[in-house]
């Protein structure tokens, strides 16, 4: 160590960003990397960075050799540790549905929670409008996503939707599929605006539904309905509420950042809302998949019930049994 005060003074404002970065990398080269949380791994090339500043600094100034000689020892092997062989795209792909996107859900279970109930009392307060007057069917669905259906149309009609899928019909499935995804992918983008934006979309959409149902249910046409709805729909509907809880992480962790500044916390949530979002975007193709063409394919309801059920299960299995390895927070 350097009698030099100066040096005392340089070795202990920065000492602490030193045995921080030690630490993470003494993690990592005993193979616990998967342990390092998301604001480990953002802090490390940050820590990097400060090192090299240090490493500049005590190599112009002839600071203690040893000392010289430490920083050097401890940026060269966070260098092979941020900037080292990258592990193949297909490893990358693997740990990505194995571990990192059911793992960013678990995070969201809260949010994921309160997306669905959303939803749901969204739902139940638009049937419960339209049942009562059917007028408000048109103040709740736009005319373009109501396809010409409403509460005017005939049970015929309205039937013909779920069990024929050509023309004017396949338009409107596909009309509905837009619209989902874009509600997907606003739920999320707007979340940073403390998540009221999120939690409107969420309700609006659930209202949506809600009204479809109601009309539906009038004409003797609900349980068809239902079944027509859940064989892409438990896949589309849980994307969306996952978005919307992506979108609600964001939203708390700018309204309430805690101990962190309110631009980390928003970098932190942001991470996992993204690797979240990555996902949605999959389950939005799967369910594109399941519109296209399962709902083309099946006309029998019980086995439209059945593929909806089965893909929910899946997903419910899927992201909150299938065993991870170890957690982000050790």
């Amino acid at each position: 160590m350097n009698a030099d005060p100066s040096g005392g003074r340089f070795r202990a404002s920065r000492q602490h960003d030193w045995e921080r970065l030690e630490t993470l990398i003494d993690r990592i080269e005993r193979g616990r990397a998967p342990s390092l949380s998301d604001e480990d791994l953002f802090e490390l090339p940050v820590l990097y960075r400060a090192t090299l500043s240090s490493l500049s600094v005590a190599r112009e100034t002839s600071l203690d050799v040893d000392l010289v000689a430490y920083l050097e020892s401890l940026a060269t092997r966070a260098y092979f540790i941020l900037y080292g062989v990258q592990p193949p795209l297909w490893r990358r792909v693997s740990g990505f549905f194995a571990q990192a996107w059911p793992e960013a859900i678990r995070r969201i279970g809260r949010e994921t929670l309160v997306a669905v109930l959303l939803t749901m009392v969204g739902a139940v307060a638009a049937y419960l409008l339209v049942i009562r007057d059917p007028a408000w069917f048109y103040a709740i669905v736009p005319a373009d996503l109501a396809g010409g259906r409403g509460p005017q149309s005939s049970a015929d009609e309205l039937r013909a939707v779920l069990y024929h899928s050509e023309g004017a019909l396949a338009v409107f499935a596909a009309m509905l599929f837009t619209h989902n995804s874009q509600v997907s992918l606003m739920c999320f983008a707007l979340g940073f605006a403390f998540g009221v934006p999120t939690v409107l979309l969420l309700l609006y959409n659930g209202c949506i539904l809600g009204a479809f149902l109601a009309i539906y249910v009038s004409k003797g046409l609900g349980l068809q309905l239902t079944a027509w709805l859940s064989i892409h729909g438990t896949t589309e509907l849980f994307a969306i509420a996952l978005a919307g809880a992506a979108g609600l992480h964001i939203g708390m962790a700018v309204a309430f950042p805690g101990r962190s500044s309110r631009g980390d916390a928003a970098v932190a949530a942001g991470r996992t809302a993204a690797i979240v979002m990555l996902g949605v975007v999959v389950m939005l193709g799967v369910a594109g998949l399941l519109e296209g063409v399962g709902r083309q394919v099946v006309q029998s309801d019980v086995a439209r019930a059945a593929i909806g059920g089965a893909a929910l299960l899946g997903w419910l299995l899927y992201f909150y049994c299938l065993p991870l390895r170890e957690s982000a927070d050790g």
